[in-house]
């Protein structure tokens, strides 16, 4: 894919956001506060002295929160797309999940619902590699259980393990 122009702020975020994330910025914030503390003596801890580091504490995180802001937004989109992208390819897939975080939280919930309901229906299988696109989850589970319980390799992998946990449970005198 091409690299678009980008325009000024554009650049200077990236360049901000890389180097305030340097371990470089980290130290040399270290040295600051360090070089604060050591003067304390020297200005006797004056309302000035305090009101330096108050200041310049608060106009950078102040800046720092737009910043990061801006590189979440940007980090969260790129994301947002790549899945989209493997939703949109993939067969199985519901392409009705694209876009979903532009739904309310209350959708949002609901379908936070769905799938802790397909967990649990997942649970009872025995195919790891099984999945459900959003439509069909229920059908394919209640196809997919009765189809299994006819097969041999089904049966004989339940017997195992119900006479593994009949071992397991204590005895009532």
């Amino acid at each position: 894919m091409a690299a678009k122009k980008k325009n000024f702020f554009e650049k200077f975020s990236n360049w901000a956001t890389a180097a305030t994330g340097s371990s470089a910025a980290f130290f040399t914030a270290i040295s600051v506060i360090v070089v604060w503390g050591v003067t304390g003596p020297v200005f006797k801890y004056s309302d000035t002295w305090q009101l330096i580091i108050n200041t310049g504490t608060t106009i950078v995180t102040f800046l720092m929160v737009f910043l990061i802001q801006k590189s979440q937004n940007k980090d969260s989109k790129a994301i947002h797309l790549k899945l989209n992208e493997l939703l949109a390819s993939h067969q199985g897939a519901s392409n009705r999940m694209v876009d979903i975080e532009d739904l309310t939280e209350k959708d949002l919930d609901q379908l936070h619902k769905f799938y802790v309901a397909l967990s649990r229906l997942a649970e009872k299988e025995d195919d790891l590699t099984c999945t459900h696109s959003i439509d069909a989850a229920e059908e394919n589970h209640n196809f997919k259980l009765s189809t299994f319980r006819t097969k041999k390799h089904y049966n004989d992998a339940r017997a195992k393990k119900d006479s593994s946990t009949e071992g397991k449970r204590p005895t009532q005198s």
